[in-house]
């Protein structure tokens, strides 16, 4: 008869081998693991889907250009105005409004992409030239001292001109992405955006540094490291084949019927009206920042931040953004578009406040400290600004008719930008009219105020916004055919997606009909 009593050790021991805790430990492990590799298969999908030179020129337009030359670019020529020009906050305000002209221009710069190829080339020459105008205008503003106020504008706009062509190119392709491939248009734009925050956190890192150590002059030099690197990226770059060349006639023909394709499009009320919403939210919203941004480092009236830690605020500021970017990715992108902009305006005009409490100084009433709360209102604002912006961004890529994305997609961003230069520009006339300079704040809670309440005011016009899906085709049918028959006999010279989604075009705005 056999124990009973050896029978209970072995089970004992055969537990004993392996606790149960272990399984549930491996589990974790392997969530981990999983949750750590969904970035890297997120990027693996859209290199097979789309191409992957396609992927790289948005990390290093968005990611380097946009995101760290951008951002960089901000603080430090913010500290160039006030120390080295010696200018009052309007006026810098003012200037700012001219850093978007480049911007505005992006339809012609769009034009030339679509329809001027160089060399049998559409997109790898502009890529070169940019980086060539940015190199140099970053080299002259840093080596040469005793520059006037506009021959140092005029650099600067250089500088934002490089940008918005690299940009432009680069959207010609995303636009071109987002109606061949509508599944992906918002991953498109959160590959974009997540891009531009991770550069941007590096460059507001190190921009603070880099100013203490060489000073806002010779810190402008690091922007011209990053442009030459876009010189690279159009020897680079993969272009399918040379365009061939046309003759003076054809292109002119290409030119007026993609004129005329874009006045057709335009003319639709599904597209000026997400586009007139677009522009008014962004010039209602009229900027405070150089009157904050003075203030920041007014050892008197301001919380007299370092020049570290104002660059170390800005970079938490672009970490939230990167957050906003994951949150819309992952909780917000499948919304419709209406329903999401008008919750975000909301909280956009409501987070505003922020601003207000702190430089009416309630914070140091309510126990809370400068550097706390000033993190805290970074981080709110960019996380929800973000919210706000990526939507507009999809919804503007998906309103771009096939064969003419580069210009269309580029007026759209122009509309964008005039609304940023009125903004500006109405901010700089706000702090003016108020009596904001290097020296008195003691209106500038009445500017941020006022710039709170049009942020509000701007929820009665989220009627000009469709409801419709993000997965939705939104223009017409007979638009979507018409394009393409236009440029059916022009192939695009840039390969970036697979030929296979385009048969899918014809039978989707019928599915997607709003």
């Amino acid at each position: 008869m056999d124990d009973p009593t050896s029978e209970d050790e072995t089970q004992v021991l055969v537990v004993g081998d392996r606790p149960p805790s272990s399984s549930t430990f491996d589990d974790r492990r392997r969530g981990c693991l999983d949750i750590l590799n969904q970035p890297f298969q997120w990027l693996r999908m859209l290199c097979k889907e789309l191409n992957p030179s396609f992927v790289v020129g948005i990390v290093l337009v968005y990611g380097l250009g946009q995101g760290f030359a951008g951002s960089f670019f901000r603080v430090v020529s913010d500290y160039y105005w006030k120390d080295v020009q010696k200018l009052q906050p309007s006026a810098v305000q003012m200037f700012m409004g001219f850093y978007y002209i480049p911007w505005i221009m992006k339809p012609i710069w769009g034009l030339l992409t679509d329809v001027f190829p160089m060399y049998g080339y559409r997109r790898r020459p502009y890529f070169i030239i940019s980086g060539m105008v940015g190199t140099v205008a970053a080299l002259v503003l840093a080596t040469h001292g005793g520059l006037t106020v506009a021959a140092a504008l005029v650099c600067m706009v250089g500088i934002t001109g490089a940008m918005a062509v690299a940009d432009v190119t680069i959207d010609a392709c995303v636009a071109a992405n987002s109606v061949e491939k509508p599944a992906l248009a918002a991953d498109m734009q959160s590959l974009c955006m997540f891009s531009s925050s991770a550069g941007a956190l590096a460059g507001y890192s190190s921009s603070g540094l880099l100013v203490r150590l060489l000073g806002a002059q010779g810190a402008l030099g690091v922007i011209a490291l990053a442009a030459s690197v876009w010189i690279g990226l159009g020897f680079l770059i993969y272009e399918a084949r040379p365009v061939r060349h046309r003759e003076k006639a054809k292109v002119m023909e290409k030119v007026r019927g993609a004129l005329k394709g874009m006045a057709r499009t335009i003319k639709r009320g599904r597209v000026w009206k997400p586009s007139l919403y677009i522009y008014l939210s962004l010039a209602l919203s009229i900027s405070t920042h150089e009157g904050q941004f003075y203030w920041y480092t007014d050892p008197k009236a301001g919380p007299a931040f370092s020049q570290e830690f104002v660059g170390m605020i800005y970079a938490i500021g672009a970490l939230a953004s990167i957050a906003g970017v994951l949150i819309y990715h992952k909780l917000l992108k499948d919304y419709p578009f209406r329903t999401l902009l008008f919750s975000a305006q909301l909280v956009y005009g409501l987070s505003g406040m922020l601003d207000l409490v702190f430089v009416l100084r309630w914070n140091l009433r309510l126990g809370l400290p400068d550097s706390f709360f000033v993190v805290f209102e970074q981080c709110t604002s960019h996380i929800v600004s973000k919210i706000r912006w990526m939507p507009m961004m999809v919804l503007s890529a998906k309103l771009c008719p096939p064969g003419i994305e580069g210009m269309f997609f580029a007026l759209l961003m122009c509309i964008d930008s005039l609304g940023g230069l009125s903004a500006k520009f109405g901010g700089g006339l706000a702090l003016h009219w108020f009596h904001v300079t290097r020296t008195d704040f003691r209106n500038l809670w009445l500017v941020v105020l006022v710039r709170n309440l049009l942020r509000i005011a701007t929820l009665g016009l989220v009627f000009l916004v469709p409801m419709s899906d993000p997965s939705d085709v939104l223009l017409p049918s007979d638009l979507l055919v018409k394009a393409e028959k236009e440029d059916s006999t022009d192939e695009e010279g840039l390969q970036l997606t697979q030929t296979k989604g385009r048969e899918a075009m014809h039978v989707q705005p019928e599915l997607h009909e709003i």
